[in-house]
């Protein structure tokens, strides 16, 4: 399974193929240059349980290290991951 980010549309997003086919999404917005807001993440029935959602937001983490931005996740299950993996608390965002 390949995670790409998709910013050719709005919402922009991160997306799970797996082999040309869209296992699940992740869409965001921009509150400022260098915060993501993650809104929604979405996993296709067929790939419930097998850690889709949870590989969609690692592809963001691995952006956000990578580029030096920070996240805010709205998204429920986006905040449920920060919450039990304290490893990413380095790009989450902090009021």
């Amino acid at each position: 399974m390949n995670i790409k980010q998709s910013t050719s549309e709005l919402p922009e997003r991160f997306e799970a193929i797996d082999q040309d086919k869209l296992a699940g999404f992740m869409t965001y917005h921009w509150e400022q240059p260098r915060l993501m807001i993650i809104d929604h993440t979405e996993v296709g029935p067929e790939y419930g349980g097998q850690g889709v959602g949870k590989k969609l937001v690692l592809g963001a983490v691995m952006d956000a290290r990578e580029k030096g931005y920070q996240i805010f996740p709205v998204c429920e299950f986006a905040k449920s991951v920060f919450d039990r993996k304290p490893e990413l608390q380095d790009v989450l965002f902090k009021k």
